[in-house]
């Protein structure tokens, strides 16, 4: 099983697909709610280098945005 993080927003549209996606493919997955802290916002910053949300990590790979073939590579599905 791969390591899935996931930084969103309570309102972003694609970090809900995105998580649907995780539950439609019984996919486990760490949820930073980067709206309300702070300290996992830095840290999503830090990372992909922009504030822009979903920013979803696969072990140690990195994917912006709901990039639907991309996570399917990923998660080898």
């Amino acid at each position: 099983m791969k390591n899935v993080t996931i930084y969103s927003t309570p309102s972003c549209h694609f970090c809900h697909m995105a998580k649907e996606f995780f539950k439609a493919n019984n996919i486990s997955y760490i949820e930073h709610d980067v709206a309300g802290d702070a300290e996992q916002r830095k840290i999503m910053i830090e990372k992909s280098g922009q504030m822009g949300v979903p920013v979803i990590v696969i072990d140690e790979e990195l994917v912006v945005g709901f990039n639907k073939p991309k996570i399917i590579q990923l998660l080898g599905l």
